[in-house]
């Protein structure tokens, strides 16, 4: 299972649409990025229980500290243009080496979202993160 999702996740990084975002905090990183499930490799989404379609996008968040992923704990909510408020529901995927927070939820239309994650790190420490992503469905 780990060999595919790194080769998803390598994949996501190769293609030039995706652009990773990181919020440091002295040793700790926080990686994020936005993407599309219909981007995922059938057998990726199979392994990690993911549901893979052309109208559901991933939040996935990862943290790294000292080059070693690191287990946490990962809430959030996401907000629309209209204000309407989603909460956000993270699942833990824990590779060993790397351990990833998914988050999926559906989208209708090209729309830009704003995005409210709270993060407590290993050692206990909280971290907000605020971002806007624009997502639209796969055609």
């Amino acid at each position: 299972m780990r060999k595919l999702f790194f080769l998803c996740f390598a994949l996501l990084l190769s293609n030039p649409l995706f652009a990773e975002q990181k919020y440091n905090s002295g040793d700790l990183d926080i990686h994020y990025i936005v993407f599309n499930s219909s981007f995922m490799q059938p057998e990726v989404a199979k392994a990690t229980n993911l549901e893979r379609s052309k109208n559901v996008a991933v939040l996935n968040i990862s943290l790294v500290r000292a080059g070693q992923g690191e287990k946490g704990q990962v809430t959030g909510t996401l907000t629309n243009l209209l204000g309407q408020i989603q909460p956000l529901k993270f699942k833990e995927i824990d590779e060993g080496v790397a351990v990833y927070y998914i988050a999926q939820f559906p989208i209708d239309s090209r729309e830009l979202l704003k995005f409210d994650i709270q993060v407590t790190d290993g050692q206990q420490k909280p971290h907000q993160i605020k971002f806007n992503q624009e997502v639209f469905p796969d055609l």
